[in-house]
């Protein structure tokens, strides 16, 4: 058995700390409300003294802060609880889609305190082009955490395509993207974040699977096996099965815009015929709708389509319902391949839900085996159009959880 002043005895010592830091620390940010010293070594199981000092290393840190003392029945000081801090380590979300770049700033509380988005059509630009225009929405919410206290520990990026684990965009068709390194690109730029160990400085996924992320950890515990659908120009999907993100084997799981749902279709971007975007994909909506060439962006395009929708007008129902139909028939056969419950609809067709709902759930009546008693639940998106960017933003808060002890070397 090794000493506690051996080399080995000093690596156990510092990895027991590491555990302790950040089960204390997970504690804290998932309580409903601000645990105390005692309530935590009550759930944990430390003793109240190794609780004590964690909390102090936390404390120290700018990863926690006190709460305002909670009144106390009897005699004894009030118990002071404990809250994610407000002016510490946050994360950059970034997201490059095909008619608008975001940035979001989200804090250990999981609070968005920064969000942006410019609206531009990028396809006309190079790759290196749009990813100059995004690191200038990175630098003015750099500026903006600074302002509020906060310092940015790491950044993610969501782009509509095929990205592998270095950071290769290998193929984003929408975007006429192909092969398109991100780091190397956006490495010209001043530093999105500070580097802090443990925490990539810039991680770059699928905007769908960051979506469904986002959406996990949103709100009140729901359920943690879905089909999250991001509806803009692309359609992609991101699927969590009990908690954890479905990648596939390299990675690339969750097109769903690209499964035909006419073979003999129409031409896609991405080569084939008939792929579910060229009949639920935002322009293919729009156009339905006798609005094709009105030059909306996401989130305005969504806002223009609910308020004909919800005024009765005639072209835009038909589209929608055919928007909605196709969009079922993708969506029964994944339903009927990995047996989920529950379809979360979000991105543009978070407000078109009340639309999209009853012909998807009629194509799932229709098509999905165990339908008549296992009803599916079609519900939109709690975080709606901003899930990819905050779900970005969270996935850097989420890393820092979960390894405190690198933020806590990060020289300050």
């Amino acid at each position: 058995m090794s000493r506690p002043d051996s080399p080995a005895g000093a690596v156990r010592q510092a990895s027991l700390r590491e555990l302790n830091l950040a089960l204390v620390l997970g504690r804290i940010a998932a309580a409903d409300r601000p645990p105390s010293r005692a309530d935590l070594a009550a759930e944990t199981g430390l003793t109240r003294a190794t609780v004590s000092a964690v909390v102090e290393d936390l404390l120290a840190g700018r990863l926690v802060s006190e709460a305002d003392p909670t009144p106390r029945n009897g005699a004894g000081r009030p118990a002071r609880g404990l809250v994610p801090a407000g002016d510490g380590p946050a994360g950059l979300g970034l997201e490059a889609n095909v008619d608008y770049l975001a940035a979001c700033v989200v804090d250990l509380a999981g609070r968005v305190r920064h969000h942006t988005v410019h609206r531009a059509d990028l396809r006309p630009l190079s790759p290196a082009g749009a990813l100059a225009r995004l690191a200038e929405l990175a630098a003015a919410a750099r500026a903006d955490a600074a302002e509020q206290g906060l310092t940015l520990a790491g950044a993610a990026l969501a782009v509509p395509g095929l990205v592998d684990d270095a950071g290769l965009v290998r193929l984003a068709p929408n975007l006429g993207w192909r092969d398109v390194d991100v780091p190397a690109l956006l490495a010209g730029h001043p530093p999105l974040t500070d580097r802090v160990e443990g925490v990539p400085p810039l991680v770059v996924d699928n905007e769908a699977n960051l979506a469904a992320l986002g959406e996990l950890h949103a709100g009140p515990a729901g359920p943690t096996s879905f089909l999250h659908i991001s509806g803009e120009v692309g359609i992609g999907a991101g699927i969590m099965l009990d908690g954890t993100l479905f990648r596939g084997a390299r990675g690339w799981s969750g097109e769903i815009g690209h499964i035909p749902v006419d073979p003999e279709g129409h031409p896609c971007r991405c080569g084939g015929r008939g792929c579910l975007e060229r009949y639920a994909g935002q322009e293919a909506v729009l156009a339905a709708a006798g609005l094709a060439g009105a030059d909306l962006p996401a989130d305005t395009a969504s806002a223009r389509l609910t308020e004909l929708a919800g005024a009765g007008d005639p072209a835009t129902l038909h589209a929608l319902a055919e928007a909605g139909t196709a969009l079922g028939v993708a969506v029964a056969g994944v339903v009927n391949l990995l047996d989920l419950d529950t379809v979360v609809l979000g991105g543009g067709y978070a407000r078109l839900t009340p639309w999209l709902r009853p012909p998807v759930l009629a194509e799932i009546s229709r098509r999905v085996l165990t339908a008549a008693w296992s009803p599916v639940t079609v519900r939109p998106a709690v975080l709606g159009s901003e899930a990819a960017v905050v779900g970005a933003a969270g996935s850097v808060v989420r890393r820092i959880l979960a390894r405190p002890a690198g933020w806590l070397a990060h020289p300050r």
